[in-house]
């Protein structure tokens, strides 16, 4: 903390702008670091002096009780927190969720995930917008795109990449008959501006477009949304939440950029693979949990075996549980292959 503190008083400190952002945001996480590790130390000195005092014979019991569940809580975040330690899970994330066959059934499936996502970054305190969302024919969408703002915003939502699969009685269908349901979730970090990514403007075509949907008095009125796309890579993003289409332009190239990124680094784990011998893990195709509305109500998570079976609240948001089984278990190795498990 001195080291960072001398640097941010050097006068020549905000020459280098890139530079001057990193070292504050290391130095904002050590002194988070800093603050946790003093509260921890704190509130275990407060219950000590508690039994001390019900050793007495004071009648601190609801103290003791209400100091543990504090400190159950605190510990349960710094242990997430531990795990964070990816190159890019501090980042913002950008999730990116569409439907799977199915027509109708399917878009409103990914219309739900998509408030799910919207309603956990709100209970968390994050900041999120949707940058694009391409209504269904007749209700959900076919295509959303939203960006969450939050300190381990990528790292925690990584866990919920993958096809999620529905199983209710349609309100599409008036035989009301069991429907199943498929949406693919994808999550990209927002990278910082100090990773380079080359995109030439030669490979990139840049179409606008009137935004669709309801919206305030401007939208259909001007061509202010942005479609790009990297010709090399077949890649395209949208965005048309904002009323400027310079706006828009800069949303979807953060979107591409870090495609390109997620691109980049599953190419070169193939090759390490390859050259090593190394079996794949399981890829992005096979499902990573079920909703279960009918004949029973469960959520299930295949890869941790995590089940809840109040739907309603983890449709509602309520992600916490299956994120924090699924980084306990990435880390000691002990996440299930979910092709396998997933007809289970």
């Amino acid at each position: 903390m001195a080291r960072l503190e001398r640097q941010a008083a050097a006068p020549d400190f905000w020459s280098d702008q890139a530079g001057a952002q990193r070292v504050l945001q290391r130095r904002r996480r050590l002194q988070e670091d800093f603050d946790l590790a003093e509260s921890l130390r704190r509130r275990t000195d407060d219950l000590a002096v508690l039994f001390e005092w019900a050793e007495q014979g004071e009648d601190v019991a609801g103290d003791v009780e209400a100091g543990l569940a504090e400190l159950r809580e605190e510990v349960e975040g710094a242990e997430v927190r531990k795990m964070l330690g990816g190159e890019h899970d501090q980042c913002n994330a950008i999730v990116s969720i569409h439907p799977g066959a199915g027509g109708t059934e399917s878009q409103d499936w990914a219309e739900m995930l998509l408030r799910m996502y919207l309603r956990w970054a709100e209970r968390r305190g994050f900041s999120r917008e949707v940058i694009d969302s391409q209504p269904g024919d007749e209700a959900g969408v076919k295509s959303a795109t939203v960006t969450v703002d939050g300190d381990y915003a990528y790292g925690l939502l990584l866990a919920e990449a993958g096809i999620h699969r529905l199983v209710r009685i349609s309100p599409f269908d008036q035989a009301a008959r069991r429907h199943t349901s498929f949406a693919s979730v994808f999550v990209w970090p927002e990278l910082p501006d100090d990773v380079e990514i080359d995109i030439e403007e030669k490979d990139l075509r840049i179409d606008t477009y009137r935004s669709s949907g309801a919206g305030g008095q401007h939208v259909n009125v001007t061509d202010s949304a942005v479609r790009i796309t990297h010709l090399p890579t077949g890649i395209v993003v949208s965005c048309q939440n904002e009323r400027s289409q310079h706006r828009n332009r800069d949303a979807a190239m953060a979107v591409l950029r870090a495609r390109l990124y997620d691109r980049r680094i599953k190419e070169q784990q193939d090759r390490l693979e390859e050259i090593g011998g190394e079996k794949k893990d399981i890829a992005f195709g096979s499902q990573i949990r079920s909703y279960v509305l009918h004949p029973y109500r469960m959520v299930k998570d295949h890869r941790t075996r995590v089940e809840e079976g109040n739907v309603d609240r983890v449709l509602d948001g309520d992600l916490d549980a299956f994120i924090k089984a699924y980084l306990m278990q990435k880390v000691s190795g002990a996440l299930r292959d979910p092709q396998a498990a997933g007809g289970e």
